[in-house]
């Protein structure tokens, strides 16, 4: 049998998913520990929707079947996934490495078992307003943290009792990463 975990990083925007994520890397990295990370929020950024996929979520799958698909064939076994709502699609993201890993060097005929950890990032309105602000150009900035305010609302609302909440506001990115770390037992 050949276990893949997943660390799903969730929050909204402006929590520090993707800066978190890749402090997770850096820090896997100096421990030799082998990872990859996949910023899940890219892999439905696509205009306009494809035809039948309003939401974009078949692309998604898609996309993130065919990325683990090439970790997969190199051994990989640990992913770190940063997206906005990862933890709430666990059996997406399970259909996807299941079906990928089967085609690479997992061979079809091994036993995938798929282990996730699930991490949602928070930060107070005012901490993610002044990062929108600074990571965000024109107009479009209030549009943003009217989203970030929605998105956290829903992850509040659907999110599993199991899933660990860590707040960033105020602390040092490394230090978030480490509790993340802490959490995944890695």
């Amino acid at each position: 049998m050949t276990t893949i975990q997943i660390l799903l990083l969730g929050g909204a925007s402006g929590t520090g998913k993707t800066t978190v994520g890749w402090e997770l890397s850096a820090i896997l990295e100096q421990r030799c520990v082998a990872h990859c990370v996949i910023d899940g929020d890219t892999l439905g950024h696509i205009f306009p929707a494809p035809p039948g996929d309003p939401s974009r979520s078949r692309i998604v799958e898609r996309n993130l079947a065919s990325v683990w698909s090439g970790f997969a064939e190199v051994g990989q076994t640990r992913l770190i996934y940063t997206n906005t709502v990862s933890v709430l699609e666990e059996e997406m993201i399970r259909r996807a490495v299941r079906a990928s890993s089967a085609g690479g060097v997992v061979s079809s005929e091994v036993e995938i078992e798929v282990e996730f950890t699930s991490v949602v990032l928070v930060a107070g309105a005012r901490t993610v307003a002044q990062r929108l602000a600074r990571r965000e150009t024109g107009d479009r900035v209030d549009l943003h943290i009217d989203r970030s305010l929605r998105a956290a609302m829903l992850l509040q609302q659907r999110a599993s009792e199991s899933v660990v909440v860590i707040s960033t506001d105020g602390r040092a990115v490394e230090d978030v990463a480490l509790e993340v770390l802490d959490a995944t037992g890695w």
